[in-house]
This record gives C-alpha cells, structure tokens and sequence, in this order.
C-alpha cells in the first residue's frame, strides 16, 4: 500500500519554489491553500483576511458560488474550440458586456497585457484606415508612472526603470505626458496621434485619482482632435471604485475600454477589448486571434460576472463600504499615516517612512491576520474583495492601526 504523500509546511514549500521558480516577483512569505469569500487560509490552517482580492481580480470574492457553479456547469458541456469554429457561449457573453459598458462590439482576449496590445493594434490600424495616418507613423499618447503590462511594448512606454531597465531595445510611436495634466496632453496630440491611453485611476502608482474634470477633459479633447479614448480599467472597472467603470465617475463613454481581472471571476483569465463598432471594424480575419480568447468556459464565467453586475448590489456595496474605508483610514492620518486616495474599496495608503516600508508594513500585516501588498516606497494599497462586510473590513483597519501605533 502506497503511503500517503506527507503534507510540507509553508518554509518547506517557500524553499522548494527557490530553485524551480524564475523570480520574477517577491510574494509575501504566506502560502495559501483554501479561500472563500474574504478569507484565505495557509497550508497549517492559519487564516487571513484577503485585502488585495488578487490585484482587483477577485472582486467577487474567493470562489462565489454563482461564479464556481457556471463553471462547473460549463466544464461538463465544453471549455475549447478555439476561435476556428463558433461556441454557444461566445455571442450572448459579447452582447451583455457590450451592453454593460454602452459599446457596440467586443474583442475577447485572455489577460490584461494582451487587452492592451489588442487595443495598441486597433488604434494603429484605425488610425491608417481611418483617420489617414501615413504608414507606420501613428503614435500613442499615454501617461506617466502608468501600467498598462508588462511586455516588450508596454514596458517601452513604462516609466519605471524596473520593468524597463535590461529589456530594450523599445518600441517606437509613443508619446509620455504627465498623468492629471490636460495642457500637457494637448501638447503632445497632433495629427499622426491615434488614441490617448491612460487609467481612469493609477493603481500601481499607488491608486492615484485624478482632479475632478480630468476624464471628461481627456473625452473632449480626443473627440475634438479626431483620435481615440482608450480607458484602461483592467484594475479600476467591474465595481470597484463604485460604479461599474470608473469614467462614469465623470459621465465619460471612451471610444474603448480594456477590461480584465476581475472579468474572469478569480476562476480564468479572461479579458476584452470593447469598442465602439467604427473602431473594431478595422480588424479582418488574419490580422489578429487568440486560441484561448474567447473560449466557452471563459465566455460563461465572463456571462456569470456580468449577471452580478448587472442588478448593480456590487457597485452600491462598493459605494457603501468605500465611505467606512475612507473614514476609517482619515482617522489614522497623522497616526502613522501621511496620506491616502481612496475611490470605492479602493486605496492607497502612504505610511510614515519612519514607521516602516510599504514592505514592511505589509509583513507586519500579515503576521496579524490580513493581507495587503505594497507599491512603490512606504504605500501599501487596499482592495478587499467587494463581498466583504462591515465588519470584516472595520477590523482590518484596526489591525492596521495596530500595526502602526506597533511601529512608532
């Protein structure tokens, strides 16, 4: 009789993965086994409150039960076609987030990145096939300590030396501007300009919200100088900050929105390209694809988020629990906080250097039950999932003051 495989502890596994693992990222030393809604739980059975939610990929929580049953439901019928033929989950998944978003036609890919290079793509081709851009000179305008990914093309407009240092050389046609600034962006758009792509919030660069007027000021200009708005709201949209897109903050329909993380329910990577049918028009068989874009279980678990959308409980939850959020972390400034931007359950939290690193605050989290990531410096950001109740999160924003009066 075969013994059972004996179980390793999370040092065991932190260890195993060190030769075997390219090091492409610097996790915190957790290692998670089981999670359900807003909990997570490590391989000795400790549990944590998830205040990340999988950078926004998990805004319905850990396995909601909607979401794992259409799966299921779907891992019975079919998962792959591949985009040679048709599948009977494709058009009605197409046809509900077209009309989530107020657009005409969806482009479906898989990750967030690859969103971002479909949309680079459509701009060019429009920008030729429409506009009149001579060839191969239509530029992308986008904005300072963004991401947007990071392949090849996407880190040649980065402006972090991390993601960028060592991988040259870069792709041509973009120009940089400084985020929030609308005479700058004006500047930098002339005639060979295709689209302007920025986040309707910075997340990476530490949940950076624009000025009041910033988005509808970015719609106006695109639309008066003859060129795209390309919202990226792979981390921002789906009921995050409050709303189902974080332009409508502002009242603003983008001529294309990216949409990722969270569209794929925590379950399967799902993205897409949605469009207004003038734009995705320019593109013919041939021209672009995915094996996997599209496929039958990510249309149906994509169909399933949309369906929770749809009634509108998630983004008023958003809205709801954004205002404890806010109150609570205005209450730890000059606590061991310097400052924060906060949109719906969303924030980044920028902690007294003399207290600690983003870093280190976040490890310190950890030890005491919940789970957050830094960014850049001593910002931590916050993004639990928007199943998580009052309560849950009241309590982790006493651990992080905590935490805090700990470290001064």
């Amino acid at each position: 009789m075969t013994a059972p495989a004996r179980t390793r502890d999370s040092a065991e596994l932190i260890r195993a993965e060190e030769p075997v693992l390219a090091h492409n990222y610097h996790p915190l030393p957790v290692v998670v086994a089981r999670a359900e809604g807003a909990w997570v739980e490590d391989v000795e059975g400790r549990r944590y409150l998830d205040m990340l939610a999988g950078y926004s990929a998990l805004n319905f929580g850990h396995r909601h039960p909607a979401l794992i049953e259409a799966a299921h439901r779907q891992l019975d019928r079919l998962t792959l076609t591949s985009r040679a033929f048709h599948n009977d989950r494709l058009a009605e998944f197409a046809e509900r987030l077209a009309a989530l978003t107020g657009l005409d036609m969806v482009l479906p890919m898989n990750t967030g990145a690859e969103a971002v290079e479909s949309a680079i793509k459509v701009a060019r081709k429009w920008a030729y096939d429409v506009k009149g851009v001579p060839a191969d000179r239509a530029t992308v305008v986008v904005a300072a300590e963004n991401f947007h990914g990071r392949t090849t093309t996407i880190v040649s407009f980065s402006t972090d030396e991390t993601a960028r240092s060592g991988f040259g050389p870069f792709t041509p046609g973009f120009r940089i501007v400084p985020y929030n600034d609308l005479a700058a962006l004006e500047a930098a758009v002339d005639e060979t300009t295709a689209a302007v792509l920025i986040e309707p919030i910075q997340g990476e660069a530490g949940v950076v919200v624009p000025d009041d007027g910033y988005l509808a000021g970015v719609r106006e200009l695109t639309r008066r100088t003859g060129c795209l708005f390309i919202a990226d709201e792979i981390q921002s949209g789906l009921g995050r900050t409050g709303r189902t897109l974080a332009v409508e903050h502002e009242g603003v329909v983008p001529d294309v929105v990216l949409l990722g993380k969270a569209l794929g329910g925590g379950i399967v990577p799902v993205s897409a390209v949605v469009a207004h049918r003038e734009v995705l028009s320019v593109l013919r068989p041939g021209e672009h694809g995915s094996t996997f874009g599209g496929n039958p279980l990510a249309a149906a678990v994509g169909t399933a988020v949309i369906e929770l959308l749809e009634t509108g409980e998630f983004q008023q939850r958003a809205q709801e629990l954004g205002v404890v959020l806010r109150d609570g972390l205005d209450s730890l400034v000059g606590q061991g906080v310097v400052g924060f931007r906060a949109r719906g359950l969303w924030a980044g939290v920028d902690i007294d250097p003399a207290i600690g690193t983003g870093r280190e605050i976040s490890e310190r989290l950890m030890r005491e039950g919940v789970l957050v990531k830094d960014t850049h410096g001593s910002t931590i950001r916050l993004a639990p999932p928007l199943t998580v109740t009052e309560q849950e999160l009241r309590s982790a924003l006493k651990t992080l003051e905590a935490v805090l009066a700990h470290g001064a």
